[in-house]
């Protein structure tokens, strides 16, 4: 439970008198980061303008569980977890002792290190498919790398996706942010709406290389999608891809594969295998997978870091051991459940919440309002109750019964502010500083 210490919302007093947080340090910091950080940010979903801006806290200093403290001492609980990464959560022991460990014999070495055979054969033994593992750092990395043995073992240049995969150019050029990407690399990739098979079958041809999505968004596959998308690349000789940095080590321990029963010939993975940790995996088929002996160039000197791997193997053992997707899955569906009560108690019949319950999206009423002036009037009075959020439910292990009651409350009272407004025709008035902004997400 948040503490009700001098600078957080005190748990025993009424909703409608908790002051907004006091965020002077934070304003301060990021006073100093403008001009001399791009963005300000080296995450988008992490900076400002995903959040109503004089309002929320800006920077944190230290997480702990399903907790986190920002730089002026406010406590949240935290429903975004580090954008994914958080499975288990903050400061969590086991993972923690693990590095710590690791950190005691070094970090990164002139030679390989065993924790690269481990954690290798670790995943080989819970992802279906994965023949063969290599490492990266980031996301992208890894489905770039995806895309390009794909390239290399088809003889072939075009890509679909559906979802996103980063910022490498083969991806990006598909969104509005494409300056400095060749209009050469543009016309190579091209995207189709998740669920429609026809509309994959429609874009296939002779020249697909891949077909690359995330396997699951919020949406779940309708009318054995993923089986066949899967059977319609095996037509065309196209390779399948599963973008899997959401969906692995929540959905299931193998993620969508192993949920969905459809094995892609290459799957990639990031956030929640090493609980915080940066690093990324390619797995796959070994005819393909052993291009990259040779022929397919893909090394980076932090592939191999040891304090990342010892996190993943630590990771792993304790997703498999505490069953730990299972646990997502019932919190996760206690809040979805929970407020999509209060939503239709409330008259609010567009707003809901959707997707899996280990991580699940609010969708507000466009009828009813700008969805984005309405994220920002309940993300505003979630800060004002002591909950960090930006419209999703990223669960991890240590979120309690006592934070899902917290939540609830908080949205109880966030809907009825809402609510309110939404009568009122007075949204814009209902908040405190600038709202969200849009963020791209292009799937189709």
């Amino acid at each position: 439970m948040l503490d009700g210490n001098a600078k957080s919302p005190r748990a025993n007093s009424p909703a409608e008198e908790r002051p907004l947080p006091h965020i002077e340090s934070s304003e301060a910091l990021f006073a100093r980061a403008r001009g001399l950080i791009p963005a300000g940010t080296q995450t988008l979903a992490k900076g400002p303008t995903q959040y109503v801006d004089g309002v929320a806290p800006k920077y944190l200093a230290k997480g702990k569980g399903s907790h986190v403290w920002d730089v002026d001492g406010n406590e949240f609980i935290d429903l975004s977890m580090g954008i994914g990464p958080l499975v288990l959560g903050y400061s969590y022991p086991r993972v923690d002792q693990a590095i710590t460990a690791q950190l005691a014999d070094g970090i990164t070495f002139s030679l390989m290190h065993p924790l690269e055979v481990e954690v290798a054969e670790a995943v080989r033994a819970v992802v279906p498919g994965a023949d063969a593992v290599r490492y990266s750092k980031t996301g992208c990395d890894v489905t770039t790398a995806a895309v390009r043995v794909a390239r290399a073992y088809t003889g072939r240049n075009k890509v679909l996706c559906c979802g996103y995969h980063g910022w490498h150019d083969w991806y990006v050029s598909t969104t509005g942010r494409h300056q400095g990407v060749p209009e050469s690399t543009r016309a190579l990739t091209q995207t189709f709406p998740y669920n429609d098979i026809e509309a994959v079958r429609r874009l296939l041809d002779r020249d697909t290389a891949c077909v690359i999505l995330e396997p699951m968004i919020f949406e779940e596959p309708r009318a054995d999608f993923l089986a066949q998308l899967r059977r319609a690349t095996n037509e065309v000789g196209a390779l399948l891809i599963f973008d899997e940095m959401w969906t692995g080590f929540r959905l299931a321990l193998g993620g969508a594969q192993q949920l969905f029963d459809v094995t892609a010939d290459l799957a990639c993975f990031s956030k929640a295998i090493a609980n915080g940790m940066p690093i990324s995996l390619l797995t796959g088929r070994a005819d393909v997978m052993r291009l990259f002996d040779e022929d397919v160039f893909f090394f980076t000197t932090f592939g191999g870091e040891a304090l990342s791997l010892a996190a993943a193997k630590a990771t792993i053992a304790e997703i498999k051991e505490r069953d730990v997707c299972a646990a997502l899955e019932r919190q996760g569906k206690k809040l979805l459940d929970g407020f999509n009560q209060l939503a239709q108690s409330k008259r609010l019949g567009g707003t809901r919440a959707t997707g899996a319950p280990c991580r699940s999206l609010i969708v507000f009423d466009a009828g009813a309002g700008d969805p984005l002036l309405q994220k920002s009037v309940v993300q505003q009075e979630l800060i004002r109750h002591g909950v960090l959020w930006t419209g999703f439910h990223n669960m991890c292990f240590s979120h309690s019964d006592a934070d899902v009651e917290h939540v609830l409350a908080g949205y109880d009272r966030a809907l009825d502010v809402l609510a309110s407004a939404l009568r009122k025709n007075a949204l814009a008035a209902a908040l405190r500083g600038r709202p969200v902004q849009p963020v791209f997400r292009k799937t189709s």
